[in-house]
């Protein structure tokens, strides 16, 4: 899972579905009373999201939805957010973030299709909230470290 900020960043994008993408969404708990670890249920609950970060240790921190980092971080590259295309009922399970300048393997252009990614844009509006996200449109990314 990916934790989406709350004040997103755009680049160049594309409105609208876009054919062969990954596809993101926001997360929900389906938790019912009889599983007490919880306490109440927890049906349909939309989840936030957390990073932490422990004092004294050096972290790279890669952040989908934005091109600048954050106070006290500093940028090693901004791109944007990649993973395998979103197909019938199968969601991606890791995104990538490329360089927007990004380079490839000479001679590596044989269209094998064995492992394919495809930008990432917003899914739904259902579990995201727009604004200030736009269904359709491919999220940035940068990589940022303290």
């Amino acid at each position: 899972m990916l934790c989406l900020p709350n004040d997103p960043e755009w680049n160049h994008y594309a409105d609208g579905g876009n054919g062969l993408t990954g596809k993101i969404y926001g997360v929900e708990m389906d938790v019912l009373n009889n599983h007490q670890d919880f306490g109440t249920s927890k049906l349909n609950k939309d989840l936030p999201c957390a990073v932490c970060k422990t004092p004294g240790k050096s972290s790279v921190l890669m952040i989908p939805g934005k091109k600048t980092c954050y106070g006290g971080w500093s940028k090693e590259f901004s791109g944007y957010l990649v993973a395998q295309a979103s197909e019938a009922s199968r969601s991606p399970t890791e995104y990538i973030c490329v360089d927007e300048n990004m380079e490839s393997v000479p001679g590596g252009d044989a269209d094998d299709n064995e492992g394919v990614v495809y930008p990432v844009e917003i899914g739904s509006c259902k579990t995201l909230s727009c604004p200030p996200y736009v269904e359709g449109r491919e999220l940035t990314c940068v990589v940022c470290s303290q």
